[in-house]
C-alpha cells in the first residue's frame, strides 16, 4: 500500500508528520471501466493527495489533538463496494459519495504516553466512490478532480469531529470545505 510523507511544520508545531495511505481500488480493479467511459481519467498523484491533507490540517490545527505525527487512509473505490459498507456500517443499502470512519471515536485503552507520542495519531480511513463523485462532478459542471477534494474536505472534516445534525452546521461545515479546497488552489 503506499504511503506518502510530509515533514513539515503544522503552525507552531514543528516537524510534524502527515502520513497518507491511498488506495486506489478503482483504477486498480476497473481498469476497463475508466477506460471505455473515459471520464474517470483523473489521477491525482500520491504526491498530491499529501500535500493536499497536508495543507488541510495545516489550516484546520485549531481542530487537531496535539501529535507529532498524524496518518490517515484514504480509499478510492467502485460504488458497489461503498454500498456494501454504506449497508454494513450505516444500515443504508445503497452507493454514496464518502465514508469517514473516524479513529477517535473508538473507545479503546490508552497507550503509555511515551508510545503514543512515538507513533503517529491515527485519524481514521475515508472511503470514496469515484463513479459517484464523477456523476456528481458532471452535475455540478465541474472536475472529476476537484469533486473528489470535495468529497475529501468533507470526509476530513467528519474524521476531526465536525458533523451536520442540521442546516446551520451543514452551512458551516460546507464553508469550512470551501476555505480547504482554497488553501490547494481549488474553486467551486
Amino acid at each position: 500500500m503506499p504511503r506518502c510523507t510530509s515533514d513539515k511544520s503544522l503552525g507552531d508545531m514543528t516537524k510534524v508528520q502527515v502520513e497518507v495511505n491511498v488506495q486506489d481500488y478503482f483504477s486498480a480493479a476497473a481498469p476497463s471501466t475508466a477506460t471505455e467511459a473515459g471520464s474517470f481519467s483523473c489521477s491525482i498523484s500520491m504526491d498530491t493527495w499529501e500535500r493536499w491533507f497536508y495543507q488541510w490540517l495545516e489550516t484546520l490545527q485549531s481542530d487537531l489533538p496535539p501529535a507529532d505525527a498524524y496518518e490517515l487512509s484514504l480509499r478510492l473505490t467502485d460504488d458497489q463496494e461503498i454500498q456494501a459498507l454504506n449497508a454494513q456500517y450505516r444500515h443504508k443499502d445503497q452507493p454514496t459519495d464518502v465514508l469517514a470512519f473516524a479513529a477517535m471515536e473508538v473507545d479503546s485503552p490508552q497507550l503509555p504516553t511515551l508510545i503514543q507520542l512515538s507513533l503517529p495519531l491515527y485519524l481514521g480511513d475515508l472511503v470514496i466512490s469515484v463513479e459517484t463523485a464523477q456523476r456528481q462532478a458532471q452535475q455540478q459542471g465541474h472536475s472529476l478532480q476537484t469533486e473528489l477534494g470535495w468529497l475529501a474536505t468533507h470526509g476530513l472534516l467528519h474524521l476531526l469531529g465536525w458533523d451536520h445534525p442540521d442546516e446551520e452546521s451543514l452551512r458551516e461545515m460546507l464553508k469550512q470545505q470551501e476555505i480547504l479546497l482554497q488553501t490547494v488552489e481549488i474553486i467551486i
